[in-house]
């Protein structure tokens, strides 16, 4: 079968310049990065400090600031929690941690996680259109705020927030701010100096790299300190023990240089792409709605509600299309998305929503034909089961996978 991928926002393929950079160090160059003591490991040793500043330089971030992770969950546990146990040993009063109802789970869960350890959670509510309301924000950090964690751009519509505005709220008020740029960075400008950023964490497998890596930005000045989340060797200057991939990390330093590089331009592809996708349903008469229409958003993604058709009834009909509902990372939920549900979509029309995310390697054709599909499969499924006919069947099926 031809399938037809559309789902960039879980995983992007690995570019085939980034697999061939990682290539030999996975067969050649296999040795240890910190066995520094023979030259196979001072070879991988530079290949892990080359990445790192190619990392730096997509976010406008000193190399010394950069701690490689195992992905952006990870960096998300570590900033989130690593700065609120810090500031709790060395006696900070602040024990307020805020969020915001559509950040990724991963977020959401270690703010949570922190209210057993004596912490005061706060989860922001999001407007129509998936962005926090400033006002709100300067009212939560009101109270003493240890950090603020707002993602830059939203995993399952691509809205991006406010981060400069936010980002003066949280200073002026004396709170970390951390920012999650797994869908942003490499997709549309971030330079964490501008920003104000003092923790802000990046995926390889967002950006063309490979899967298993990640970073975490740690401001040196003025200096952000930490808890580790394990004990080990002390690697990553003692934020992050255990031993470093080296291949993982030079194709995620590929990555990063060849997203600095081509980034404008990909967006410029991934406009035109959702554009003609969007074009398409319209020229085929496809009834549907473009979630957060008015905000924003990251060319790449492109959040749809279909009136009247369950998503999953349409994915069924359309198995050479890979597409998603929601998060790739809520697999497991069989709740309509918590995502367009905070931004008031109702649990039939959460249901009723798709997530397709072209990317560098789609092509208009693939546009084209999958337009084609979405349209004849939407005409199926409302003529099977027209709108109204049984709601509590079209909740059911808005299954997040």
């Amino acid at each position: 079968m031809d399938e037809l991928y559309l789902d960039n926002a879980a995983t992007t393929p690995c570019d085939p310049r980034v697999v061939a950079c990682m290539m030999p160090l996975f067969a050649d160059e296999f040795a240890n990065p910190h066995s520094s003591t023979h030259a196979p490991g001072g070879r991988a040793a530079r290949a892990v400090e080359i990445a790192r500043v190619e990392v730096a330089d997509l976010i406008g971030a000193d190399p010394r600031e950069i701690i490689f992770t195992s992905g952006a969950t990870e960096a998300n546990n570590l900033a989130i929690k690593g700065a609120a146990r810090h500031r709790l040993r060395h006696g900070d009063g602040r024990r307020r941690i805020v969020t915001v109802a559509t950040e990724h789970k991963c977020v959401l869960e270690s703010v949570r996680d922190l209210a057993c350890e004596g912490f005061d959670p706060v989860i922001l509510p999001v407007d129509s259109n998936g962005r926090l309301d400033p006002a709100r924000l300067r009212e939560a950090v009101s109270v003493p705020t240890a950090l603020v964690s707002i993602m830059a751009a939203n995993n399952e519509t691509g809205v991006l927030q406010d981060l400069p505005a936010l980002g003066r709220i949280a200073k002026d008020a004396g709170a970390l701010f951390h920012s999650d740029l797994a869908q942003a960075a490499g997709k549309t400008a971030v330079d964490v100096r501008a920003l104000d950023l003092d923790l802000a964490s990046v995926s390889a497998h967002k950006l063309y790299g490979p899967k298993g890596i990640g970073a975490l930005f740690v401001r040196r000045r003025p200096r952000v300190r930490l808890e580790p989340l394990f004990s080990g060797g002390g690697q990553e200057r003692g934020f992050r023990s255990g031993t470093l991939p080296a291949a993982l990390i030079a194709g995620f330093g590929c990555a990063a240089r060849i997203a600095a590089a081509e980034g404008e331009a990909d967006a410029r592809h991934l406009a035109y792409l959702a554009e003609a996708l969007s074009g398409g349903l319209l020229a085929r008469q496809v009834a549907f709605s473009i979630n957060a229409k008015e905000a924003p958003r990251l060319p790449g993604i492109l959040s749809l509600c279909l009136p009247g058709v369950p998503a999953l009834a349409l994915m069924e009909r359309t198995p050479e299309l890979a597409l998603s509902v929601g998060s790739a990372c809520s697999s497991a939920d069989l709740a309509p998305s918590y995502v367009l549900t905070a931004m008031g979509l109702s649990p039939v029309e959460a249901a009723e929503s798709l997530r397709l995310s072209p990317g560098r390697f789609t092509t208009p054709a693939t546009i084209a034909r999958a337009a084609g599909l979405i349209a004849r499969a939407a005409q199926q499924v409302r003529e099977q089961d027209p709108p109204g006919t049984d709601p509590d069947r079209m909740v059911s099926s808005g299954r997040l996978i």
